[in-house]
C-alpha cells in the first residue's frame, strides 16, 4: 500500500484525489495546506485521516510515502523542496518550476538524497499516448516529419488569476503550452531551431503564443497556446507513410485515428475511466515498488529538457518572472 499525501487543495488536487480511488494499493492519508480549515474540508471530502495547516507538517508525517504537489506554478519549488528535504517521494505538478535553474536544483536535491521525484506530466503516462509512441516505433506512419498541437482556453481571466498574474507564473505558455511542447519533445526530441511570437497582456504574461520547432532532420513542430479563446485542443502527427490524429483533448485522448497511406482510417479507442490522473499515480507506485528514484516515462532529463525549451520560448517572447 502506498500512502499518499496531497499538498494544496485546489481544483487539480481534487481531481487527483478522485482518481486516486481508482489506483490499486493507494490510500490518501493526509492533506496539507497553508490553511488548516481548507485542509480539513478537503480531508473530509476525500477521506484523508489527517489535515495539516502547513506544508512542513505534511512533509514531516512519517506515515506518508509520497506527496502530490498541486500548488500554483510559483510555489512548486518551495513546496517540492520542503517535501524532498523531509525524505518524501514527490509527484510535482507541471510545469516543474518557473525556470530551468530552479528545476535543476530540485533534481539535484532529489538525486543527492536518493528520493523519488517525478513531474506530473500525466500525458506521458496516458495509455493512448503510449500507444501512439508504440505505433510510431513500429513504423505505422513511417518517419515522423511533423507535429501539430494547440491548446487554447477562453477567458476572460482577471489580472490576479493564476492564468495572468506574473507573480503566480501566469500566461498561456507554462500552463497550456507545456503540453504541445511536451508532445513535440516526446515524438521528435530537442529541436535545433526555435522561433516563437506572443501577444502579451497588461500583466506582462503571454495571452496568445505561437511556436515553431525545427529539426535538422527536416521535421517541424507547429505549436500554439492561448487564453483568449477555446481552440480545438487537438494534435496531429505526420509521417512519411501516414498520420495519427489525436482528438480533444490531445493530452488525454479518448481515442486515436491511424491513417495509413492507401488504407481506410482506423480508430483505436483508449481507456475512459476517471479524469486521467490515475496513470501518473500508478507510475509513481510502480517506481517506488521497484526502488527507482525517477521514472523512465517522465525522466529527470526529459523534465529538464522541456524546461529548457520553455525558458528559450519565454526569452524570445519577452515574458519574465521575478
Amino acid at each position: 500500500m502506498t500512502r499518499w499525501g496531497i499538498l494544496a487543495t485546489g481544483h487539480i488536487a481534487s481531481r487527483f484525489a478522485e482518481d486516486l480511488r481508482l489506483v490499486p494499493d493507494a490510500e490518501l492519508v493526509a492533506v496539507g495546506s497553508r490553511s488548516v480549515e481548507s485542509a480539513r474540508r478537503f480531508a473530509e471530502t476525500y477521506g484523508a485521516e489527517r489535515a495539516y495547516g502547513s506544508w512542513v507538517e505534511l512533509a514531516a508525517d512519517p506515515e506518508v510515502d509520497a506527496i502530490y504537489v498541486a500548488t500554483p506554478h510559483a510555489a512548486h519549488h518551495e513546496a517540492a523542496m520542503t517535501c524532498l528535504t523531509a525524505g518524501r517521494a514527490v509527484l510535482l505538478e507541471k510545469p516543474f518550476t518557473l525556470d530551468l535553474a530552479t528545476s535543476t536544483e530540485l533534481v539535484d536535491t532529489a538525486r543527492a538524497a536518493g528520493v523519488f521525484l517525478m513531474e506530473a506530466m500525466w500525458m506521458r503516462t496516458n495509455p493512448t499516448i503510449l500507444r501512439v509512441v508504440e505505433l510510431i516505433a513500429d513504423g505505422a506512419i513511417g518517419t515522423v516529419s511533423g507535429v501539430r498541437a494547440d491548446f487554447g482556453v477562453a477567458g476572460p481571466f482577471p489580472p490576479e488569476h493564476r492564468m495572468r498574474a506574473a507573480a503566480l507564473g501566469g500566461g498561456a505558455l507554462l500552463d497550456l503550452g507545456v503540453y504541445p511542447i511536451s508532445l513535440a519533445h516526446l515524438l521528435l526530441g530537442v529541436p535545433q531551431h526555435i522561433r516563437s511570437w506572443a501577444q502579451l497582456g497588461p500583466e506582462g504574461t503571454d495571452e496568445n503564443t505561437g511556436i515553431l520547432f525545427g529539426y535538422d532532420s527536416g521535421a517541424l513542430a507547429t505549436l500554439s497556446c492561448g487564453i483568449l479563446g477555446s481552440s480545438n485542443v487537438s494534435a496531429s502527427i505526420t509521417g512519411s507513410t501516414g498520420r495519427i490524429d489525436l482528438p480533444e483533448p490531445f493530452f488525454r485522448p479518448g481515442s486515436l485515428t491511424l491513417h495509413r497511406d492507401g488504407a481506410e482510417p482506423e480508430t483505436i479507442d483508449g481507456e475512459g475511466a476517471g479524469n486521467g490522473y490515475q496513470y501518473e499515480a500508478i507510475e509513481v507506485q510502480r517506481c517506488l515498488a521497484a526502488g527507482l528514484t525517477e521514472s523512465p516515462l517522465v525522466s529527470h532529463a526529459t523534465t529538464l529538457e522541456v524546461m529548457a525549451l520553455l525558458d528559450a520560448v519565454r526569452e524570445q517572447i519577452g515574458v519574465r518572472y521575478e
